[in-house]
């Protein structure tokens, strides 16, 4: 949902029919279909675009989307990347956030656009339309639930469908902290990861502040390696190699393993 789409959908296609602190509840016309839209949403595209036109003293932009099935802590990964900070309890995710970081990659600065998706299925219309103008991907599961795990495969399917074709995809386990109640062998996500030709898997914990800057850091680093070209505004990745072997980082209890295939 690009400004544009959205003004038009503003002007054209909704009727508001109730209104309240935090949420706008509309309908499409000549539709059944109920769509609810933050309050704030018309601010948020409003700081992407100051934001993007403001800050044009980058070498490399990146436009990184976050998906994955519903609370397996996408928004706390976020956060954590965004500001440092972690919160126990979190609203879950209505359609699209943004934020957006810079970072000092080997002499460069590299600015990192995030998108956090809602995983409900009802938002699935909405998150789609973001996959087209990404750069990479990074599916997120919950390890102690072995369902989000099982998912993975079908956001691997929805970004062959609706991403560029060189996206670049990375898998992260989150709340590694939990490790007693763990349900997903690291070693099955490798074998996961190796089976789609993914760039890596790392186990994560925004809580614990374990590997969450390094999952940003490891794609930046992949995408300028692919990308000899400096990206400014809307420009995208073109002609990318895809021979790059997967890097693999588990958090256990106690020390971190490296492993490269």
């Amino acid at each position: 949902m690009g400004t544009a789409n959205f003004e038009q959908l503003l002007q054209e296609r909704i009727e508001r029919k109730s209104w309240e602190s935090s949420w706008s509840i509309v309908t499409v016309k000549k539709s059944k279909t109920k769509i609810i839209v933050a309050s704030e949403v018309a601010r948020v595209m409003q700081f992407y675009n100051s934001a993007r036109a403001a800050d044009e003293n980058f070498d490399y932009l990146f436009k990184v989307i976050l998906i994955g099935d519903s609370n397996v802590g996408k928004t706390c990964v976020v956060q954590h990347f965004k500001s440092g900070v972690y919160t126990e309890t979190q609203q879950n995710t209505i359609g699209v956030d943004f934020t957006v970081r810079s970072l000092e990659i080997d002499g460069k600065k590299v600015k990192m656009q995030v998108w956090d998706t809602a995983g409900q299925e009802r938002f699935r219309t909405i998150t789609q339309s973001y996959y087209r103008s990404a750069h990479a991907a990074i599916i997120a599961y919950d390890l102690t639930r072995q369902s989000t795990f099982e998912s993975v495969p079908h956001w691997i399917r929805e970004i062959e469908k609706y991403g560029a074709a060189n996206l670049v995809v990375m898998l992260i386990g989150n709340k590694c902290d939990m490790w007693e109640k763990r349900h997903v062998l690291f070693e099955d996500a490798c074998t996961l990861a190796e089976k789609y030709g993914l760039l890596a898997v790392l186990e994560t914990s925004a809580k614990e502040s374990k590997n969450i800057d390094e999952v940003f850091v490891l794609m930046a680093k992949e995408l300028i390696a692919r990308n000899s070209l400096h990206l400014y505004g809307e420009s995208a990745l073109h002609s990318l190699p895809t021979d790059s072997s997967p890097v693999l980082v588990a958090q256990g209890p106690s020390e971190k393993s490296h492993c490269t295939c």
